[in-house]
């Protein structure tokens, strides 16, 4: 039967790819790429820099399928997100019935770590769901940007006793939670942080973990935020797309 790895490779440094990943890698006839176009032509070079520097003199085969465009302006997000991995799944089921011969393995190379807000896992189970194409799925772990953000701020999730709490921008604007000192927050598109007016309110933030023009900014939400939002804006205009998240913590006596 055919195989199809799911690997983890990190936040954006090719050094986080773990040992795992790298035999793994090895395993693989070929690579299938969701290419974003030009503007995130970034995120492909990674790739295949990652490839070069781990699978040695071994010759790799990388195909790309056009990631299909996403309504972020729909006002139904969940069917709207529905409907994008629906297309999504049409065109990696396509990829890996072209390109991969009976008993080959092939590859997607995940940003971060399979299991936390990526759609690869669905998009393959929807595949097997409701197409003739029968594979095998493994999974390797990768280093997650909320694990590289931490690193980078020398700074642990939670505290002694207390929870964490991962979280999106969107859920955030709904409401923080009040019983949740410790708050992780992915894909926030709109600054949301900068809404907050909490005296005791910290920030560690961090874009383009791992990557060369990585940016860290932390401290009280109410001095560091306006700073945040520039940096933010400033680096979107530069390289076209962003991707950071940040911990929220609230300062207590104990």
């Amino acid at each position: 039967m055919q195989t199809i790895i799911v690997i983890g490779i990190g936040a954006g440094d090719p050094d986080q790819v773990t040992v795992q990943a790298v035999k793994a890698l090895n395993r693989v006839d070929v690579f299938f790429v969701l290419d974003k176009g030009e503007v995130k032509q970034e995120l492909v070079d990674l790739r295949e820099e990652i490839l070069r520097r781990h699978c040695g003199d071994r010759p790799f085969r990388l195909v790309r399928g056009r990631d299909p465009e996403r309504d972020r302006s729909a006002g139904a997000y969940a069917e709207a997100v529905h409907d994008w991995r629906r297309r999504r799944a049409d065109v990696c089921g396509e990829l890996i019935e072209r390109e991969l011969g009976p008993g080959q393995t092939g590859a997607f190379l995940v940003w971060g770590d399979p299991s936390l807000y990526d759609s690869t896992l669905p998009i393959l189970e929807d595949v097997l769901a409701r197409t003739g194409i029968t594979f095998q799925i493994e999974v390797i772990p990768g280093i997650s940007s909320v694990s590289a953000l931490a690193a980078r701020h020398r700074t642990g999730l939670n505290r002694v006793g207390r929870p964490v709490q991962i979280t999106t921008g969107r859920r955030l604007a709904e409401g923080r939670p009040g019983d949740v000192d410790d708050l992780v927050v992915m894909l926030d598109a709109h600054n949301t942080f900068a809404e907050l007016d909490d005296p005791d309110l910290e920030i560690f933030w961090g874009a383009y973990l791992g990557m060369p023009d990585e940016i860290l900014i932390s401290g009280p939400v109410r001095q560091v935020a306006e700073q945040i939002v520039a940096a933010r804006s400033e680096a979107r205009a530069r390289k076209g797309w962003i991707m950071d998240t940040y911990l929220l913590r609230r300062r207590t006596e104990t």
